[in-house]
This record gives structure tokens, C-alpha cells and sequence, in this order.
């Protein structure tokens, strides 16, 4: 087994992460091995905070930067203060992905970008990892890669490999 992954992201699924009834998984996952792929809300990331710190072999990554629904721009951001404290737990990384549906701006999506380096700040390179999401986004694949690798001069090459795979294949264990 490669991983798991869990979303926590509506009040029916939230339940079993408020309640407890999977923390059993935080246990065996981190026995194993296994890292966690979990979609949870920003308002919940003291939850997580919490597993990391009683799991500390325990690798999460946070889908999506914790966004879930439908709100843009500052609406959809307005607490991730509360995703970037876990930046503290070496142990927790992120996914950058489907980025572009939070916002209403256009390609390249400058009203991200600040958002986008504060979670570089936050986590350093090697704990962000680009995706895409294709289903929900709102532009094409390439504009997806691009909005990366051309349009945030402030992103060294270094840290792009490791933003754009080298991160991910690392966290999990495969080969470049």
C-alpha cells in the first residue's frame, strides 16, 4: 500500500475525525508506514495539528491547502494562518492543488500568488506538492503547470523540481 487518503471536508464525513472513531488509523498508518492524504478544512487544522504532534512518524498531507467548497479569493483564504501553523510539524506537507478554482481571477492568477508564497514560507519546498485536479480546473493543464514553472519568478529552479515531483516522489518513498 502506497498511501491513504480520507476527506474530512463536509458534516457527514467530518464526523469520524471530530468524534475520534478514526484515530486508530493515525496509529496503524504511522506503524506502517503509510503516509495520510487527508482533505480537511482550515477550521479543523488544530485536529490535525494535534494527530501530527502524537504521530510524528506519521507523514500527512493536506489536500488542496485545506480549501473545500465554494468560495473565492479572500473568502476562500481568510484562515490559512490556521494551515500554515502546521508548517511548524516536519511531518506534514502540502498539496497545492486545483488552486485556480478558489479564485475568480484569470490566468495567471496573480491574486494566488501571495497566498501561494506565504504556503512556500510556510512549508519550504520540499513539503508543497503541485497538482492539478483536472476535473475541477478552471483552465487548461498547461496554464495549471505554467502558473508555477512561469508566472512566480520568485520561485527558484531549486525549488521548483521539488514543488513539481521531486517533493511528492520523496515523501512517499519513489524513485525520481
Amino acid at each position: 500500500m502506497l498511501g491513504l487518503r480520507f476527506a474530512f471536508h463536509t458534516p457527514l464525513l467530518q464526523i469520524p475525525l471530530l468524534d475520534g472513531s478514526i484515530d486508530w488509523v493515525w496509529t496503524e498508518a504511522e506503524a506502517a508506514g503509510v503516509p495520510v492524504m487527508v482533505l480537511v478544512r482550515h477550521e479543523h487544522m488544530p485536529l490535525i495539528d494535534r494527530i501530527a504532534g502524537r504521530h510524528p512518524r506519521l507523514k500527512l498531507v493536506m489536500d488542496h491547502l485545506g480549501l473545500a467548497g465554494e468560495e473565492k479569493d479572500e473568502a476562500a483564504f481568510r484562515d490559512l494562518d490556521r494551515l500554515l501553523a502546521l508548517g511548524k510539524r516536519p511531518n506534514v506537507a502540502v498539496k497545492a492543488t486545483v488552486l485556480p478554482f478558489f479564485t475568480t481571477d484569470t490566468y495567471p492568477y496573480r491574486k494566488l500568488h501571495p497566498y501561494i508564497r506565504r504556503v512556500h514560507d510556510a512549508f519550504g519546498p520540499r513539503r508543497i506538492f503541485w497538482g492539478t485536479y483536472l476535473s475541477r480546473l478552471p483552465c487548461t493543464y498547461r496554464q495549471g503547470v505554467t502558473m508555477y514553472t512561469e508566472e512566480m519568478p520568485w520561485l527558484a529552479r531549486e525549488d521548483l523540481e521539488w514543488i513539481m515531483g521531486r517533493g511528492v516522489c520523496e515523501w512517499l518513498g519513489w524513485k525520481v
